[in-house]
């Protein structure tokens, strides 16, 4: 199994920066796709980004321009920088292995003044 370790969120003000990142571990040969998911209380989880291990990405429409994925494949781990914060991306983050079907524990990030 895939274990996903989270860190990076935390509270900042609007028009402010944080990077995300999400370490991942265990018994698998390569993990091809990593991506990032976030959920605001009283919402849908919502599909933010990802990433193969080749560096094809894709971002959810809400997010782009805004936000970037990377990973580091030695490390398997991917980051989300975010830049330009706005209160709407309150949430909690989370990074997903599809492959496997796993999830990180989830990071709050609080935009707010």
């Amino acid at each position: 199994q895939v274990q996903l370790v989270e860190s990076g969120g935390g509270l900042v003000q609007p028009g402010g920066s944080l990077r995300l990142s999400c370490a991942a571990s265990g018994s698998i040969f390569r993990i091809n796709v990593m991506g990032w998911y976030r959920q605001a209380p009283g919402k849908e989880r919502e599909f933010i980004a990802f990433i193969t291990s080749a560096g094809s990405t894709n971002y959810a429409d809400s997010v782009k321009g805004r936000f970037t994925i990377s990973r580091d494949n030695a490390k398997n781990t991917v980051y989300l920088q975010m830049n330009s914060l706005k209160p709407e991306d309150t949430a909690v983050y989370y990074c997903n292995v599809p492959q496997t079907g796993s999830w990180g524990q989830g990071t709050q990030v609080t935009v707010s003044s």
